[in-house]
């Protein structure tokens, strides 16, 4: 699994559906200047994965109002993400969500982000030509990654398909990312909003763990 935290984060353009709107040549890098959570799920019409879509839109004015724009890819194609955003919640769909939903149909995001589940492998044809061969399952796993004004991705989670993310995690990273960029201070273990953090000093450390 490549690691891609301090790394410029790997662009795309796709299709994508954003408040039940088809758009075209949608992309990564028109969001320069804000803040991006862009997360992975494997399928649509599944299990998990529309409790995690849900949940993120129900904190989406959180993300909002500091600056973070929300993104959900997934292998599906935008035509599927259409049908399942018009599906009611008490069918098992995911109506209401308005943030940008990616198709991802080619797979190539997922795997610049290294979370496509299985491993590539390849054969030589009768030409000497490389043919690659992708041995798995064609899903993505639970990737997340938060990624700073520069396009710099600070922060990465990958589950297992069948291990659902918090939602209050990614933003609990999110506001520890500004507190360091905005104080110069560094979040300790378990560090939200209001508590203590410290400066990047022996004597600060020495202080802290005294007191806490």
């Amino acid at each position: 699994m490549a690691v891609l935290v301090g790394k410029l984060a790997p662009d795309f353009s796709a299709d994508a559906v954003i408040n039940g709107e088809f758009v075209e040549n949608f992309t990564l890098s028109q969001f320069r200047g804000k803040y991006v959570i862009l997360f992975f799920w494997p399928l649509d019409f599944t299990f998990v994965c529309p409790t995690e879509i849900i949940a993120f839109e129900e904190k989406l004015h959180e993300f909002n109002s500091r600056n973070c724009e929300v993104i959900g890819v997934s292998v599906d194609s935008k035509y599927s993400h259409y049908a399942w955003l018009n599906t009611p919640r008490d069918k098992g769909g995911i109506q209401g969500v308005t943030y940008p939903l990616v198709a991802d149909l080619s797979k190539t995001i997922s795997k610049n982000y290294d979370v496509l589940a299985g491993d590539w492998d390849y054969q030589v044809d009768e030409n000497g030509n490389e043919i690659f061969l992708f041995k798995g399952a064609p899903v993505a796993y639970r990737g997340l990654f938060l990624i700073d004004r520069d396009g710099i991705v600070r922060h990465q989670l990958v589950n297992d398909l069948g291990l659902g993310r918090s939602v209050d995690e990614a933003l609990r990273m999110l506001k520890a990312l500004q507190h360091l960029e905005t104080k110069g201070e560094v979040c300790p273990a378990n560090w939200d909003e209001g508590k203590d953090a410290l400066k990047p000093t022996a004597e600060s450390v020495a202080q802290y763990l005294a007191t806490h």
